[in-house]
């Protein structure tokens, strides 16, 4: 394979385009087996460096780890080069085991379809090729600016120039348009549950509240991981080892940046949120909370932030108090802080209700409960999709949060710990990799995390749940934030005025959730109702019966909105809801 880049005219500001060409094809030109003859970084499978992070609203996205991406990347900087395969082959090498590897390109972009190119990773400093290539890729060239990327990109980045714009559907007259630009047909393609079909109409999937949708990132990077990296962790010597081992603390580096916790050691990788937060109840719980201690929670709690409180309580001789919520469905503040007392032990509170949407001040109800010395878990398997979580910035001492609330798979959640707390817990669960040393007459065990690691974990979905959250990074909190607004906005505005409708929570801030009852069906008739459309959404308690019954009512109907929902989908809800109401 040989790269050729034309040379009539020098760009400015760009290396030498014949010391390019020529340091990339000496790279290339090994054959298997043998060392390339350029001096270049290593970026083997497992060995490849974990890119931090970059802070919202910075693109980026090019994967440089294999010999392959790097050319795809040739045309884009600069036009008119062309790559020849050498005659007989040459054995090209096999692709890098990169996590954004799209083995099947998405379609081509619509034209005007608002992207921006993707920019470097980065690379190790220190040698000649190296240099160069982060110089090319720091900036797109400016025919790469100018026009949509082609179907070889993998994400799909935001104007951060302004509000998010919707893909507009025909509106109702006197409804104000959404202004901005977010172009979720690009995002949609990256989806690909979102082509189904049910009772032969397309699948419009509003259940986000109970399960998201997987892009194909993620997708195949679990499907790469079994593949070529399979194997337990920690504790091997070979090859394999080592590359699950680099994936599976590399996903755990990616959910302590995401949280922006201190260290890796703060993040414990459990099954879900409820297993995190009975991990928490079973350590912190079982060691500082005693008879005559109490606990507190909201109403608007999911089960599994009441029962295994209800569970320790029981064992202990603690008890239960409950901040109350308005008619809105927001916490009463001031009620909240007259339940505050020195026997307060912890405060376990959702940061956005799965029921009702509320996004709940947690910020105060933290710094509340630690000026009578009490320590607080937030439970943010809700929030972690819609809005940006700081754990320092909140002084949570623990947050949790499950992997297939945010487009990662089931079967992976994550606690975050204060690490000082974290040293103070006893494992909750005994077996391989949490002990440093076992006789029979003691154990000694290993420090956070992996004392709380017990056995062999989901390496693979770990691994799924990084490629997630790199996912949301690049199309940005914030843009999915202001995007996932507007349409909530829209959708409420098209159901509220349907006569015989209810809607069960309507706080000033809320996460895109409308639960809703209708006059004359029970829940389960308007669900069905809606899936003879193909509009998938839950029906029913919600594992949530306190905050309903708060309300009045045993079950709501409940769409719950994501940033690949469009316009056109929510008028398909209002209008099948409009038409079930003309019927009563």
């Amino acid at each position: 394979m040989t790269i050729q880049i034309p040379t009539s005219e020098p760009q400015a500001g760009l290396p030498d385009l014949g010391s390019l060409a020529r340091l990339a094809n000496e790279l290339f030109s090994a054959k298997p087996g043998e060392e390339p003859r350029a001096q270049v970084p290593n970026l083997s499978a497992h060995e490849a460096p974990l890119a931090a992070t970059p802070p919202a609203g910075t693109a980026d996205g090019l994967d440089l780890g294999s010999p392959q991406a790097y050319t795809a990347a040739i045309p884009q900087v600069y036009p008119g080069a062309s790559i020849v395969q050498s005659p007989g082959g040459g054995g090209a090498p096999a692709p890098s085991a990169y996590y954004f590897a799209d083995h099947t390109p998405p379609a081509a972009a619509p034209a005007g379809e608002d992207r921006v190119s993707a920019r470097s990773h980065g690379l190790p400093g220190g040698d000649e090729l190296g240099q160069i290539l982060q110089s090319i890729l720091a900036e797109p060239a400016p025919a790469a600016r100018s026009q949509p990327a082609s179907g070889g990109g993998q994400f799909y980045f935001l104007d951060q120039g302004g509000a998010p714009r919707l893909e507009k559907a025909p509106q109702p007259s006197g409804q104000p348009q959404p202004s901005g630009s977010f172009d979720v047909n690009a995002v949609r393609r990256d989806f690909p549950i979102l082509q189904e079909r049910v009772n032969g109409k397309p699948l419009v999937w509003f259940d986000n509240a109970a399960t998201t949708q997987k892009p194909r990132q993620v997708i195949e990077r679990i499907s790469y991981f079994y593949e070529h990296e399979n194997s337990n962790i920690h504790r091997a010597a070979h090859e394999l080892a080592a590359r699950a081992t680099d994936a599976y603390e590399g996903a755990r580096s990616k959910v302590r940046r995401f949280l922006g916790a201190r260290s890796e050691e703060e993040i414990i990788f459990v099954r879900g949120a409820t297993e995190a937060i009975n991990l928490v109840a079973n350590t912190f719980g079982r060691k500082f909370i005693g008879a005559g201690d109490e606990i507190i929670v909201s109403q608007l709690e999911h089960h599994a932030n009441i029962v295994p409180w209800q569970q320790l309580a029981a064992e202990v001789g603690a008890k239960i108090r409950v901040i109350p919520v308005d008619d809105t469905g927001q916490i009463i503040l001031e009620e909240y802080a007259k339940l505050l007392c020195p026997r307060t032990k912890l405060v376990a509170v959702t940061q956005v209700s799965n029921a009702l949407g509320t996004v709940t001040p947690v910020a105060e109800i933290i710094g509340l409960a630690h000026a009578v010395g009490a320590r607080v878990l937030v439970d943010g398997a809700q929030s972690v999709s819609h809005l940006r979580v700081n754990v320092q910035a909140l002084d949570a001492d623990f947050f949790v949060f499950s992997g297939h609330k945010i487009f990662g798979p089931t079967g992976i959640g994550v606690v975050y710990g204060k690490r000082d707390l974290l040293e103070q817990l006893p494992p909750w669960q005994g077996g391989g990799n949490m002990i440093a040393d076992v006789t029979f007459d003691k154990t000694v065990y290993q420090p956070a995390p992996a004392r709380f690691e017990a056995g062999t974990g989901n390496i693979a979905d770990a691994v799924g749940l990084g490629a997630a959250l790199d996912y949301v990074e690049r199309l940005g909190l914030e843009n999915i934030q202001r995007y996932e607004h507007d349409l909530l906005q829209y959708a409420t505005r098209g159901l509220a005025p349907i006569p015989g409708i209810r809607l069960i929570g309507t706080a000033a801030h809320k996460a895109s959730v409308l639960s809703f009852v209708l006059d004359g069906y029970r829940t389960e008739e308007v669900g069905a109702a809606l899936n003879r459309e193909g509009i998938a959404v839950r029906s029913g308690h919600h594992c949530a019966q306190p905050i309903l019954r708060r309300f009045g009512v045993e079950a709501t109907v409940r769409p719950s909105l994501a940033f690949y929902n469009t316009l056109d989908e929510v008028d398909l809800l209002v209008a099948t809801v409009q038409r079930l109401a003309s019927r009563r």
